[in-house]
């Protein structure tokens, strides 16, 4: 399945893809999706400074992509299923346009995570309005950075995120920021790459007391890390994955995940245009104890 975002740029991203976490429920580690369903992720020179999001650098170039003929099924789940053990969420970014928050939290969404900034001059122009707008509505939610290893340091960016809306409170509501790793590799090696990562962790962490959350997919971070496990005991980790099958893939390096984006289509809350959707691992219980460090 191909899909074009009615408000993101006209790309075509990669169906199956895969990422791990670590934080709350174990899960075991599933045997990876074909090959052809998990491509190399796309040069990061397709995506603009500002056009980053959630899944935007899973292109491709219309040569190689093998979509998953898999249709995904969004009916309700019996409570015997995966979601009576899992959170529904969504992603979003000014590509949504204005959102009715509280029409988000009527449709059943327990949190958000919400695009903050970019590199170290871009700041999503919805993000005051998205993460004000969820927290007044009692949607759980979390900034994220999208990553330009290119253009500046770790640190560099990790200071920008963390003064930009990627702080944090104990307010029971927000959770810690997410780092956004896709695309290309940017020209780095796995140990380079491994370095940008570790210096962005160790800043934000300085910065607000908490360990930032990875969102990455397999293919991404066994190709640009080298499937390194030096983060496995620090970062709660958001998989990437979009498929029909009950669990996601996990990358190298993971023994499990805390959130999964397991589609990018459908609607919620009156959200116009497609969403992605998200699962948390785990029941509210948890997800409170995520968001507030306990």
């Amino acid at each position: 399945m191909s899909t074009i975002r009615s408000h993101r740029p006209a790309v075509r991203k990669l169906v199956a893809l895969g990422a791990a976490g670590l934080g709350m429920v174990l899960v075991p580690t599933v045997s990876a999706t074909p090959a052809s369903a998990d491509p190399a992720p796309a040069s990061s020179a397709a995506i603009p400074l500002g056009d980053g999001y959630m899944g935007a650098g899973y292109l491709t170039d219309g040569d190689t992509f093998a979509p998953d003929g898999r249709q995904l099924d969004l009916t309700p789940e019996r409570s015997s299923s995966i979601q009576a053990t899992t959170l529904p969420g969504i992603d979003v970014s000014h590509y949504q346009g204005s959102i009715n928050w509280s029409s988000v939290k009527s449709a059943g969404i327990k949190f958000a995570y919400i695009k903050a900034t970019e590199s170290t001059t871009y700041k999503d122009p919805n993000f005051n309005a998205n993460y004000l707008g969820a927290y007044n509505a009692k949607v759980i939610r979390g900034a994220y950075h999208f990553a330009r290893p290119n253009l500046s340091s770790g640190a560099a960016q990790a200071t920008y995120f963390a003064g930009h809306g990627g702080a944090w409170s104990r307010d029971n509501l927000t959770l810690p920021g997410m780092l956004d790793l896709e695309g290309g590799c940017y020209g780095k090696s796995a140990s380079a790459m491994q370095s940008w990562i570790l210096d962005f962790y160790n800043t934000y962490k300085a910065k607000t007391g908490r360990d930032v959350v990875i969102y990455t997919s397999a293919s991404w971070w066994n190709s640009c890390t080298g499937g390194w496990s030096g983060m496995s005991a620090r970062s709660p980790l958001f998989t990437a994955h979009w498929t029909s099958a009950a669990s996601p893939t996990i990358p190298k390096g993971f023994p499990y995940w805390t959130f999964w984006q397991y589609t990018d289509s459908g609607s919620v809350g009156g959200i116009s245009g497609a969403v992605d959707r998200d699962r948390f691992n785990g029941d509210a219980t948890r997800l409170l104890a995520l968001a507030n460090n306990t």
